[in-house]
């Protein structure tokens, strides 16, 4: 992907051929070998890592509180998805719950795929849509989970979903490119995969958000479009967005916060 105008381009391409920019060496051709333990475990980037940190954060305080309370007690405590939360006035567990994790198994398999997807979606996306999606498909796809009527549900899977969906909407939006296409079959199977593995007997998976999640994320993708250096008032709309998101995730712990203190 050029890195000025953000069209798909070859890796043989020393210039852009849409904008005549010079594109240097890809990042993980200046990787070395052993980087990462051989790309076992994903890079991330900023607005990725800033998520990870907030799930690792909260799982501790919860984890920590489970010892008092209880798991169950802990979650609902610090920011679950409950029906009757969320319809009494509690909106702000829509997009708390994102954060939580019921178990180690639990965070560290939505914290390995977020590093992976996470990062490829700020990378085509950009971190202001990145984030936009992210905060925007955990409420749709726990909206869509509290009105099939889930009891209690937590994890960072509904964001993931999202931008699951906007790595196929990518695919949809720019159907002459190889690259794109490629890039939408991948997603397009870890989409398929997710949702098979939700219908184990064996496993609490929540499929309605990781749908909810999904075409939320789908449908935002496809409108977003990527960024454009010259193209100044549609990045500023979008930067209000981001900014409006991160503003909505702090209020909703700000409510949290007050609940908790009963003011």
């Amino acid at each position: 992907m050029c890195p000025n105008c953000r069209a798909f381009i070859t890796t043989k391409d020393k210039v852009c051929p849409y904008c005549d920019t010079p594109v240097g060496p890809r990042a993980v051709d200046l990787r070395g070998a052993g980087d990462l333990l051989g790309g076992l475990i994903p890079s991330a980037q900023f607005a990725t890592v800033t998520i990870l940190t907030a799930c690792v954060g909260m799982y501790l305080v919860t984890m920590l509180a489970s010892q008092k309370v209880g798991e169950v007690n802990a979650l609902i405590r610090y920011g679950a998805a409950l029906p009757e939360g969320v319809f009494g006035g509690q909106w702000w567990r829509l997009i708390t719950a994102g954060f939580l994790h019921g178990n180690l198994m639990h965070i560290g398999f939505n914290l390995w795929a977020l590093m992976d997807v996470g990062r490829h979606a700020e990378e085509v996306y950009g971190a202001k849509r990145m984030v936009v999606i992210y905060i925007a498909s955990t409420v749709g796809g726990f909206l869509l989970s509290m009105l099939r009527g889930t009891t209690l549900t937590v994890g960072a899977s509904a964001g993931l979903f999202g931008l699951i969906g906007a790595m196929i909407a990518l695919g949809l939006r720019h159907k002459w490119s190889a690259e794109a296409s490629a890039i939408k079959a991948f997603y397009l199977r870890w989409a398929i995969y997710g949702l098979l593995w939700g219908l184990l007997p064996f496993f609490r998976v929540d499929n309605a958000a990781h749908i909810g999640g999904l075409l939320t994320g789908l449908a935002l993708g496809y409108v977003a479009g990527t960024p454009r250096e010259f193209d100044a008032v549609r990045e500023k709309v979008w930067t209000g967005l981001a900014i409006a998101s991160v503003a909505l995730t702090g209020y909703a712990y700000f409510r949290l916060v007050l609940w908790l203190t009963g003011a």
